[in-house]
């Protein structure tokens, strides 16, 4: 199963230690980001699952940031808490009419945390969460390491397993090469980008099986994606 992946831009070492021990040790994917501009470049090459964003980051402020991702199609419904020290009611207010999902107010107890988190993917995104994900007449199963495609179970290694998997957690999104393989290998694995084309080759003659209609959609020069119907 691949794990949630989530974003914290927090510039105080310490509390990005704290915070990526105690999301890493639920399970989730974290990158820890200490610099609002270097966040920006970084959810413009992947979007997380969610976003940890604290208000005073150095460069972009983490208000900036909230409102110039909201501006973007790819992350106007990120998920997205912000951290402040600020508790006033009108910076509360301000931090959520500029599109943060939650707020949360220095210092914040980590078990509160952490409820915030799963709450808010639960909500945002119950598709990341969920042990059974359905894209058109496709179903994978997280939980038995099984696909079924119109009831027929369609038999897959574990690279395709997780390979269909993200990509129906994001319907119709198209991904490229490097994406995919920052996200289904890891960015700490070096493997050629053709690597990825071998094993959608692979996936998408297990899931059509010579005989129905293609899902993988390929985008010259962009990647692919699967099909949302």
């Amino acid at each position: 199963m691949i794990a949630p992946r989530i974003m914290v831009v927090e510039d105080e070492e310490p509390l990005g230690v704290l915070l990526r021990y105690n999301l890493e040790s639920e399970g989730y994917q974290v990158e820890v980001v200490t610099r609002g501009d270097e966040a920006e470049i970084r959810l413009q090459e992947n979007v997380p699952d969610l976003l940890v964003l604290d208000w005073m980051v150095p460069a972009v402020s983490g208000i900036e940031l909230c409102r110039r991702l909201r501006m973007r199609p790819e992350t106007e419904r990120l998920p997205i808490i912000m951290l402040t020290a600020r508790g006033e009611e009108s910076d509360r207010v301000r931090g959520l009419s500029t599109g943060a999902d939650d707020y949360l107010i220095k210092p914040f107890s980590t078990p509160e945390f952490m409820a915030r988190i799963k709450a808010l993917l639960r909500r945002a995104k119950p598709e990341v969460l969920s042990s059974v994900l359905k894209v058109g007449d496709i179903m994978l199963d997280r939980e038995s390491h099984r696909v079924y495609r119109k009831k027929s179970e369609i038999r897959l290694g574990p690279t395709e397993f997780r390979l269909l998997e993200f990509m129906m957690r994001h319907p119709g999104r198209v991904f490229s090469r490097s994406q995919l393989l920052d996200n289904v290998w890891g960015e700490t694995i070096y493997i050629d980008e053709r690597t990825v084309d071998v094993h959608v080759g692979r996936l998408r003659k297990a899931v059509n099986n010579g005989r129905m209609p293609d899902v993988i959609r390929t985008i010259r020069g962009a990647g692919y994606a699967i099909r949302e119907d």
